[in-house]
């Protein structure tokens, strides 16, 4: 199909804070290229309809364009930005929440061979594929329904679970199925990466996280390396530096107090690996981020 009519509706329904009036529904409309900035992934379908995003998961960089998608099974942290988007052609993107147990009830409707077969090993959080048109056919429908008050609370359910079904039987449909398997590996990765999230400040050790996850210690690593493309104890470190640089935009004068709170005991370790993962030291970057409103969903969409 023509992405004519996706941009339109894009461009017409786009909010200053993202969101629609169909819940889980998230539009973003970008008018300049931004810098690099980091955030947490979320679990997320995102359409790009204009413009180019790139998006880095640790050593890993993903690009993605119109009539590309980008799916995210774990809340991973990223760093994001817009390559295309200017004032007279601005990035659009479409974005759909992806709750687990909405792929749980697809996946126990779903007959024997419906799913296609996949190879060994768990998937990497997040994909990049190019949309087919049925997923986009679908994804437009659901849009124009922010037109059609009367039908909205009816129709937008079902076109939501027909936008998921042709997700988690497409080309990275093993992404999100397993968000909606209880006992899948990247649902024991999922809940170590939660508890490293709750308790980054502190503290751990692998092996114990990895008990905490239902895995022995080898096969937590490598499944936890594999969907993140992370270490355990470099996942932490991510988490650790963006909480700082979100309260040093609060307490741009307390970088030795924020380094303490995020779990670093030696200031300068702390000012060299925020330098390393931000570009300038703390005190510098807390200038630069006084004046900076970040929208939190941008990261994906």
């Amino acid at each position: 199909m023509s992405l004519d009519e996706f941009r339109d509706l894009l461009a017409r329904h786009a909010r200053p804070d993202w969101t629609t009036a169909v819940d889980g529904v998230l539009i973003s409309k970008v008018d300049r290229p931004d810098p690099p900035a980091p955030s947490m992934s979320g679990t997320v379908l995102a359409v790009i309809a204009q413009g180019a995003k790139r998006l880095a998961l640790g050593d890993r960089v993903y690009e993605y364009g119109p009539g590309q998608y980008l799916v995210a099974s774990v809340d991973l942290p990223v760093t994001g930005q817009f390559t295309q988007a200017d004032p007279g052609r601005p990035a659009l993107g479409f974005g759909l929440v992806l709750e687990p147990s909405a792929v749980a009830e697809l996946l126990l409707q779903a007959g024997p061979g419906d799913m296609p077969r996949t190879g060994g090993g768990p998937p990497s959080g997040i994909a990049v594929s190019n949309a087919p048109p049925a997923l986009l056919d679908a994804v437009v429908r659901l849009l124009r329904l922010l037109d059609e008050p009367r039908d909205r609370a009816v129709l937008a359910p079902l076109v939501k679970r027909e936008i998921l079904w042709r997700v988690i039987t497409g080309e990275q449909g093993a992404t999100v199925r397993q968000l909606g398997i209880a006992d899948s590996g990247l649902s024991h990765v999922s809940r170590a990466a939660r508890w490293i999230r709750e308790h980054y400040a502190e503290p751990f050790r692998v092996e114990d996280v990895a008990r905490l996850s239902g895995m022995s210690a080898s096969a937590f690593y490598r499944n936890f390396q594999a969907v993140t493309a992370m270490s355990p104890i470099q996942f932490q470190k991510q988490i650790r530096l963006q909480e700082a640089r979100l309260l040093l935009a609060t307490h741009p004068g307390d970088v030795a107090g924020v380094g303490r709170r995020v779990g670093y005991d030696n200031p300068s370790q702390f000012s060299r690996e925020y330098r390393r993962r931000f570009g300038a030291p703390p005190g510098r970057d807390a200038v630069r981020l006084r004046d900076a409103a970040r929208t939190p969903a941008s990261i994906m969409l």
